[in-house]
C-alpha cells in the first residue's frame, strides 16, 4: 500500500475530527518536507554561517554577489537538491534541473542558449542544478564552461564522488566546492518529528513511538531521504492495519506508528558504500588499517560492511593476501597462508558461507604480530636497483652450464654450500656495487624476534675470510 496515497480530506468531517482518507496520490513525503529557505534546513551548519556562499547565494542576507557556482559533495539525503531548490528560490531566479545520467551536449547546450537570453532579455538569472555531475564525460562538462565562467548560469552540481577525480578541472577551479556531511542521528529525529506534526506530512493525524523512532533513526544511517521515506512507509503499514481493523484515527486521536510497523516497513540498514567510488576506498583503507592496528573488531565491522554491501568478495581476499606479507610477514609467516586458503575458499564455496573463512583469515591477520620488514625490505633493493647500483652478477655466481662459459671465467670458484659445515659457504653473492648493503632489518616481534640473532649468525657463516686465512 502507498503511503503518499494519505492525508487529510477537510471535506468530510466526523463531528470535531478530521478522519484520514484514501485519496488521490501526491507527492513522497520527502519532496513535501524539503525545506523552503536555509533556515529550515536541518544539518549541514557548518555550511549556513552568517555570510557564507550559500547564505549569499540564497539571498536570504545581504552582502556582494555570491559565488557564480557551486559543487556539492556528499552522501545521498544530506541536501544537495534541498540545497539548489533553496538557492533557485530567491526572487529573479529560474530553475533547471538535468540529470546526468539522461542529459547530453546538445541538453546542455540548449540549458545555455535559453539562460543566456532569459538573463539579456528578461531579467533572469538560471540556476542550472546538475544532478550527478561525476557521471558526465569530459566533453560534457566541457559544454558548460562557458555558461559558468560567463555566469550566464549559476551552476549547482550535486556529486556523491570525489570531485577531484570526477570533475574537471577548470570547471573546479571556477567554482566552490562544498562538502556536505551526513546527518547525526538528532538531525533525523528533528526531521521524523517535522514530518509527524507539519501541514505538508502528517499534520498531527500519526504519531511515532519512542522504539519506532530510535529504529527508523538507527536504519535511515544519516540519510534524510530514506528516513522520510520509511517514516511514509512505516505509516502506510499502521494505516492499512487500522483500516483493516476498522479503527478510525483523527488529529486528537493520532495513529500511533509501533515498532512492528517501523520493522515491518523497513527491516535493513542502509549500508553507504559504492564499489567504484569513494566509499570503496575509504571503507577498504579503513579495513586495513584496522588490521595493521590489531583492532580485530574493527576489521570484522569493516568487512562486514564490505559483504553486506555486495563486495567482490575476491578482492577483499586479495586485500588480505597483499596485508599478510606488507604488515605481518615473517614476524608470522602463516598468516600468508591463512590469507591464501581463504582467497581459495572464497572461489570453492563462495558466499555467503565464504563470509566465515574471510572472517578467520581476518581475525588470524588482525591478532597477529606486526612487521613491515619484508614490504620495507623489497622497496629498498627495488629503489637501488632502479638507481643504477645493480651492478654486475660475481663472476663466481654466474651460469657455467653452456659451450664457452669456462673461458670467460663463469662459476669458477663458486663453493657448493651443501658441501659445507652448516650447509652455508663463505662467499659474496650481492653485487660490488652493493656488497654490504641491509635490505631486511626482522623486527623484534613474533617470529621476527629470533631472526635478527639467525640473520648474524648466518652473516658470519658466510663472510669469506681474509686470504690468508683458511676456509672452512
Amino acid at each position: 500500500m502507498d503511503p503518499s496515497l494519505f492525508y487529510l480530506d477537510d471535506t468530510q468531517d466526523n463531528g470535531d475530527d478530521r478522519s484520514v482518507k484514501r485519496t488521490r496520490e501526491r507527492a513522497p513525503l520527502a519532496v513535501r518536507m524539503r525545506p523552503r529557505t536555509l533556515d529550515e534546513v536541518v544539518g549541514q551548519k557548518h555550511l549556513l554561517k552568517p555570510g557564507s556562499p550559500l547564505r549569499l547565494l540564497a539571498g536570504d542576507q545581504g552582502g556582494p554577489a555570491g559565488p557564480s557556482s557551486l559543487i556539492l559533495w556528499g552522501p545521498p539525503g544530506t541536501g544537495k537538491t534541498t540545497l539548489a531548490n533553496v538557492i533557485a528560490g530567491s526572487a529573479g531566479r529560474k530553475f533547471v534541473e538535468l540529470s546526468a545520467i539522461t542529459a547530453g551536449v546538445k541538453d546542455v547546450r540548449s540549458v545555455m542558449e535559453q539562460a543566456l537570453e532569459d538573463r539579456d532579455f528578461r531579467g533572469l538569472t538560471t540556476v542550472l542544478f546538475l544532478d550527478e555531475i561525476h557521471r558526465f564525460s569530459k566533453a560534457q562538462q566541457d559544454a558548460l564552461l562557458p555558461g559558468v565562467e560567463n555566469r550566464w548560469v549559476v551552476l549547482v552540481a550535486a556529486t556523491t564522488e570525489n570531485p577531484s577525480f570526477s570533475v574537471i578541472a577548470p570547471l573546479l577551479s571556477r567554482s566552490i566546492l562544498l562538502t556536505l556531511q551526513g546527518l547525526t542521528d538528532h538531525d533525523i529525529a528533528q526531521l521524523l518529528s517535522r514530518a509527524l506534526t507539519d501541514p505538508r506530512g502528517f499534520a498531527g493525524a500519526v504519531s511515532l513511538q519512542e522504539e519506532a523512532a530510535d529504529h527508523l533513526v538507527k536504519l535511515a544511517a544519516g540519510d534524510a531521504r530514506r528516513a522520510l521515506t520509511a517514516l511514509e512507509a512505516a505509516a502506510a503499514v499502521a494505516f492499512g492495519q487500522a483500516h483493516a481493523e476498522g479503527q478510525n484515527y483523527s488529529v486528537n486521536q493520532p495513529l500511533p506508528i509501533t515498532l512492528e510497523h517501523a520493522q515491518e516497513a523497513l527491516n535493513q540498514s542502509l549500508v553507504r558504500y559504492d564499489k567504484n567510488g569513494d566509499q570503496h576506498y575509504d571503507v577498504t583503507s579503513a579495513f586495513i588499517k584496522s588490521i595493521r592496528g590489531s583492532d580485530v573488531d574493527a576489521a570484522l565491522h569493516y568487512l562486514a560492511r564490505m559483504i553486506d554491501a555486495g563486495e567482490d568478495p575476491r578482492f577483499i581476499a586479495r586485500r588480505l593476501i597483499v596485508h599478510a606479507s606488507e604488515d605481518i610477514g615473517m614476524a608470522d609467516p602463516t598468516a600468508l597462508t591463512s590469507a591464501v586458503n581463504a582467497a581459495q575458499a572464497v572461489q570453492l564455496v563462495g558466499l555467503p558461507e565464504a563470509r566465515i573463512n574471510l572472517a578467520q583469515a581476518t581475525i588470524h591477520l588482525a591478532t597477529a604480530p606486526k612487521s613491515n620488514a619484508v614490504y620495507r625490505a623489497i622497496d629498498d633493493a627495488l629503489a637501488d636497483v632502479r638507481s643504477g647500483k645493480a651492478g654486475l652478477v660475481p663472476l663466481h655466481l654466474r651460469d657455467g652450464h653452456y659451450q664457452g662459459a669456462a673461458a670467460l671465467g663463469h662459476g669458477k670458484g663458486y663453493i657448493y654450500p651443501h658441501d659445507q659445515k652448516n650447509a652455508v659457504a663463505r662467499q659474496q653473492y650481492s653485487p660490488d656495487t652493493l656488497h654490504g648493503a641491509v635490505y631486511y632489518r626482522p623486527t623484534v616481534f613474533g617470529n621476527e624476534q629470533a631472526m635478527g640473532d639467525r640473520l648474524k649468525r648466518l652473516k658470519a657463516l658466510r663472510t669469506p675470510l681474509p686470504r690468508n686465512s683458511a676456509r672452512d
